[in-house]
């Protein structure tokens, strides 16, 4: 068995493990994972009940990653999430406390009912992968994951994410409600909890660094890449199209998608499967629309694969 292969049926494992926790969202538990391969973060966004906090640990204890949870309120402060410098009075000197964002997978809760002050904490941490702290900059943990769930923005108490915060997150997800037979067997089958509890990593850190490795390595072929650029020509046909990054994060995502699915190269159904995903959060961010998704998805559909 090849390196590949193995990392295609270790991720298969993982897969089949949240499954049995998140049940009847496979699409939306396979995105989730091919963000965390492409190196991206992910943003949750749904009512409170529906598992996104679960789908959180879920994937850390699959993963066999380091987990921390943040619970964003309207006091929380930035010190809270990256640290802060305490003096000892032994040795005359600051020394640096860590705070909760030093941890593989960080689970960033509600981030929107946090002021923009305690937000903005996160950029950098997302961005470069490192904290500053008395103009000391500290390294994060590689890999280095962000979670972040938030309730609907009509929902009281909330702050609406800047739009260059919401750039951070390569994707935005939201579960919604089970079938009603696979809530049947929520309302009398064993809590989510516990199974959490129950679950062995079926990788570890190296190999996540590993997976994401390989993704880096699936071939994308010029035509692919024709595709792409049509695809982001389109966005900008309307204020608000998508960036270069952006773009960029597409072909990430798609190449995690096409490793998860065993494959060496890229076709034009990866991009498919991740665009939504990818694009709708910031099409709504940059011209307010109400339906983002569908608006992203009217494109796929208006783009000719060449």
């Amino acid at each position: 068995m090849s390196p590949t292969d193995a990392t295609t049926s270790a991720l298969g494992r993982a897969l089949a493990a949240l499954n049995g926790v998140i049940l009847g969202k496979d699409r939306e538990v396979r995105l989730a994972l091919t963000c965390l391969i492409a190196r991206g973060h992910l943003l949750l966004e749904d009512v409170p009940g529906v598992g996104k906090t679960t789908l959180a640990q879920a994937l850390a204890r699959v993963l066999g990653l380091g987990y921390r949870r943040i619970q964003f309120t309207s006091d929380l402060l930035p010190a809270d999430v990256i640290g802060v410098s305490v003096y000892e009075r032994d040795s005359g000197r600051f020394s640096f406390h860590p705070g909760p964002v030093f941890a593989e997978l960080v689970l960033a809760d509600e981030i929107n009912r946090a002021t923009p002050k305690a937000q903005s904490a996160l950029l950098e941490a997302m961005e470069e992968r490192q904290v500053t702290a008395d103009g000391i900059t500290h390294p994060l943990p590689d890999p280095f994951f962000v979670v972040a769930t938030q309730n609907p923005s009509h929902q009281l108490g909330t702050y609406a994410l800047p739009e260059s915060e919401l750039d951070r997150f390569l994707m935005r997800l939201s579960l919604g409600f089970p079938p009603p037979v696979l809530e049947r067997e929520l309302l009398t089958g064993i809590d989510r909890r516990e199974l959490i509890g129950s679950l062995r990593p079926e990788l570890d850190a190296r190999a996540v660094l590993g997976a994401q490795a390989s993704a880096r390595a699936v071939h994308v072929a010029p035509a692919l890449l024709d595709y792409v650029q049509a695809l982001l020509a389109a966005t900008r046909a309307a204020p608000g199209g998508l960036s270069p990054r952006a773009g960029q994060g597409l072909i990430r995502a798609a190449r995690a998608w096409a490793l998860l699915h065993g494959r060496t190269a890229v076709l034009p159904e990866d991009v498919q499967a991740v665009f939504v995903a990818v694009a709708s959060h910031r099409l709504a961010a940059a011209d307010g629309s109400e339906d983002a998704e569908a608006r992203a998805t009217a494109l796929l559909r208006g783009v000719a694969v060449a």
